[in-house]
């Protein structure tokens, strides 16, 4: 074999390593673009349904106020939680005001025990089954969100597309755990 044969071959092969190398890249950032983009689409669904769950709280709250008005630290509790909850801020201020007012809301519902006539008025049945539906939605956005934030979380901390996500920037992100208050269970004092 020629010695310029041998320098073609060799130059074709790093000339292939490197093509090899920038198609991997070029793979790898993309594919952490989609999880990223994934983790903000699913954090925009926990919010939209958050933002339902605060649009249903004053009606229900009006609701229960007609029926039970001596109940009013319980009524305003829910409010001050839900203004909190509403309040903008990134998302561990926000999951902690939703615990808040996750809590507050429990509250809420047991108070209306008490209440057989609140009960049984089909306005007040009719938005706790919205807002039951709507727990349900929030735990399925929840659930969906840490998902992508698992996917993405791997990829980022994982061989080789680690590299690139540190080159691009790319980061971990949070799960979405239930946090204080969200766990404990609630107590109401009559």
């Amino acid at each position: 074999m020629s010695s310029s044969l041998v320098l073609v071959v060799i130059v074709a092969l790093v000339v292939l390593l490197v093509v090899v190398v920038l198609v991997a890249a070029v793979s790898g950032h993309n594919r952490l673009v989609r999880l990223r983009t994934q983790v903000q689409a699913s954090w925009a669904q926990v919010d939209v349904q958050l933002k339902r769950r605060h649009s249903l709280i004053p009606n229900l709250v009006e609701t229960v106020r007609g029926y039970a008005a001596h109940e009013r630290e319980t009524l305003d509790s829910v409010t001050a939680a839900r203004a909190a909850a509403a309040a903008p801020g990134g998302a561990p201020d926000r999951l902690a005001a939703e615990a808040a007012l996750t809590q507050a809301l429990g509250r809420l519902i047991a108070v209306t025990e008490a209440y057989p006539q609140l009960r049984a008025s089909e306005n007040f049945t009719d938005l706790q089954r919205e807002l039951a539906g709507t727990e349900d939605k929030i735990a399925y956005a929840r659930q969906f969100y840490n998902s992508a934030v698992q996917s993405l979380n791997t990829a980022v901390q994982t061989v080789p597309t680690s590299i690139i996500a540190g080159i691009g920037g790319f980061r971990a992100e949070p799960y979405l755990d239930a946090v204080g208050e969200e766990r404990a269970d609630v107590s109401v004092r009559f």
